[in-house]
């Protein structure tokens, strides 16, 4: 098994692999509230067969290598996640994305943990654009993008459909492989 340091906090990035689902469950259940106010991915866990189904989707496409998703853990407990939604290599594209729940959140995390998979995904996989897309009221997200050094690429007005059939405007943020090896190098 791989774990890979994300500081010297005890945070870890690992896979999330189908046989954690049940750790996966008990984490959404600990931030499904917090989780769900901008993104439907505690939606769409919310029992043992569909986290573990989840988790399946992702592991076919990591065989298919059209997407990838890990956990977060700190001191030993699952916190939260970053993901490829979707990845594109024969165009050089991709989509991250993060979540958290709320114990963990404020502490950069997200963000140390985005960093290693866009930057796997630039120098290992050759993609060279990475898109973020996150709610226009999703503050916390939107300082990840910028912590990144991404450019706001456009809104999306009322594109995403949440719960009770509010809708949000989805900011359509992007980091491009010359423009994030050169913040790499600096200092």
């Amino acid at each position: 098994m791989f774990s890979m340091s994300l500081g010297d906090d005890g945070a870890e990035l690992r896979p999330l692999e189908p046989w954690r689902a049940g750790e996966f469950l008990a984490h959404m259940d600990r931030g499904r509230e917090f989780i769900g106010q901008h993104i439907g991915l505690s939606d769409a866990v919310t029992d043992l067969a569909s986290a573990r189904a989840f988790l399946v989707g992702y592991a076919e496409k990591a065989i298919a290598d059209t997407g990838r998703i890990y956990g977060t853990w700190l001191n030993g407990t699952l916190v939260g996640g970053v993901l490829f939604r979707v990845m594109d290599v024969e165009r050089g594209n991709a989509e991250a994305g993060c979540w958290l729940e709320p114990a963990a959140a404020g502490r950069g995390l997200a963000t140390r943990a985005a960093r290693v998979i866009i930057d796997w995904a630039v120098e290992e996989r050759g993609i060279h654009r990475v898109e973020w897309q996150v709610s226009a009221q999703n503050q916390p997200s939107i300082s990840v993008a910028r912590r990144l050094g991404m450019r706001r690429d456009g809104v999306l007005r009322e594109s995403n459909p949440r719960r009770g059939g509010v809708r949000h405007d989805l900011e359509i943020w992007s980091v491009l492989a010359p423009e994030w090896r050169a913040a790499r190098s600096t200092p």
